[in-house]
């Protein structure tokens, strides 16, 4: 019997969805830089003959790929929807309609419900900058690294709040609420500031202007949840932390799919096999 699998091929990872014998739906990845390593386990499987596949890489895999197998190309963001409205069903999550906000290197956010979807906005701001902004303020690349030592850190000493500004009066919003990210930098006496803290900092920057993109853009299309989704949530509890309760204060509810960064793989699957 054949197989059919579904490829996304990224920027940093190349994830695979599959149907195992028991038809269960089986997920795998591997860093888009070792291209060897995915044909070799594509090969490694005999009886696969028709991939669906998606992402900016997708080409370069193709050309890699024994000429005998099917190939079904499916953009990435019909694949990615494709692949939401197959997990928010499979984890019984029911509503008519929503927001879906996918956090890669950047964020693209989208509209859906039962019928349509089509994209509603997006920004730059997203893992790529998470990244970027840690290694030009502490020196520190590794991801992983990053993560962790992001756990560790206070954004109070960094971010200016808004009860900062509103020193011993009543606010007219959430005293904790963000007033500018970075904003007691340059206004106090302050010269060297922990690794630690930056990066939480940094953490907090982004997923405040995500998440701040997503309500807007719920409240616009009268959504109440917002999906979440996307590899740059995979391990990064902090995140996503600022992103749920930021998402909630502004009264959305926030969804966190299981497998959010396979979306766009198992679309490609359900492509080939739907």
């Amino acid at each position: 019997m054949s197989q059919a699998i579904g490829l996304d091929a990224g920027g940093t990872l190349t994830k695979l969805a599959y149907l195992d014998e028991n038809n269960q739906l089986k997920l795998k990845h591997f860093p888009s830089n070792n291209m060897p390593a995915i044909i070799n386990w594509i090969n490694s499987k005999h009886n696969i003959k028709e991939i669906g596949i998606t992402g900016g890489r997708a080409e370069q895999v193709k050309t890699m790929l024994d000429q005998d197998t099917n190939l079904h190309y499916i953009v990435e963001f019909e694949a990615t929807l494709k692949g939401v409205r197959y997990q928010l069903e499979k984890e019984n999550h029911n509503f008519d309609k929503c927001i879906i906000t996918n956090i890669g290197t950047g964020t693209s956010i989208h509209y859906m419900n039962q019928i349509e979807h089509m994209r509603v906005g997006g920004t730059g701001v997203g893992g790529g900058t998470l990244i970027g902004l840690s290694a030009l303020t502490t020196g520190i690349i590794n991801y992983q690294e990053i993560l962790q030592l992001a756990k560790k850190g206070s954004r109070m000493g960094i971010d200016l709040l808004v009860q900062d500004i509103y020193q011993g009066m009543e606010t007219p919003i959430s005293p904790t609420l963000t007033a500018s990210n970075f904003g007691k930098v340059g206004i106090n006496d302050v010269l060297e500031y922990r690794t630690e803290d930056i990066l939480a900092t940094i953490q907090g920057l982004v997923g405040e202007v995500i998440t701040t993109l997503s309500i807007q853009l719920a409240e616009q299309n009268e959504v109440e949840q917002i999906v979440y989704i996307g590899t740059t949530l995979d391990n990064n509890e902090k995140l996503r932390d600022i992103i749920a309760d930021y998402t909630i204060l502004k009264k959305k509810t926030p969804v966190f799919l299981d497998d959010h960064g396979f979306s766009g793989a198992i679309g490609a699957l359900m492509n080939v096999t739907q």
